[in-house]
């Protein structure tokens, strides 16, 4: 898909990335659940540059997940870094999580932010949901670039009406993703 940056990108979860295969994708920044085994899929990607990371899609610490660390928005951020430094003719990014929806939206909403530093956070968000159009970026996630790259919390703003916009389209999630640990995200939608 065409974007604002000088790369083309892509973001999917796990079951659509065989539809990726032939799309020429030179950077994949893969997000697993820590323990989920490598997708059979990139063996039929051809040669291309890859970082994994691995992290529950939580936004609070709880016993039994690994949370986002600053470590993994760091190393996040350094690929997207390599990606700019030299982008090869055609690059194209791809993004996945498990469903394309949360970690892989907010960790490309940063590689975005960072590529864009003249870029509003409300382009770069809406950007981030024309792409992919059920978007849900990882409110910790973004808390933790937005400070990185000293975005002084206009990202984790942003984010808000994006959540707004997920809510008006599908009232039910609110339910969802407060039983989820994921109150404040839907507390930023609602404020």
């Amino acid at each position: 898909m065409n974007s604002i940056a000088a790369f083309r990108i892509s973001v999917c979860g796990i079951e659509e990335l065989g539809g990726h295969c032939a799309t020429g994708v030179s950077h994949v920044l893969s997000i697993l659940d820590p323990d989920w085994p490598v997708p059979e899929a990139f063996g039929a990607f051809g040669e291309h540059r890859k970082l994994e990371l691995r992290f529950h899609d939580v936004i609070e610490d709880r016993p039994g997940t690994v949370a986002p660390r600053q470590e993994h928005v760091m190393e996040l951020l350094a690929f997207g870094r390599d990606l700019l430094a030299e982008p090869p003719d055609g690059a194209h990014l791809l993004v996945h999580c498990h469903a394309g929806i949360s970690r892989s939206t907010a960790s490309l909403a940063l590689i975005l932010a960072q590529a864009l530093p003249d870029s509003s956070a409300e382009q770069i968000l809406g950007e981030i949901l024309r792409i992919r159009e059920k978007a849900w970026p990882n409110l910790r996630i973004l808390e933790m670039g937005d400070a990185l790259l000293n975005r002084r919390g206009e990202l984790v703003a942003a984010a808000s009406s994006i959540y707004r916009t997920q809510l008006a389209r599908r009232p039910h999630l609110a339910d969802i993703m407060r039983s989820d640990g994921r109150g404040r995200e839907v507390a930023a939608a609602e404020a």
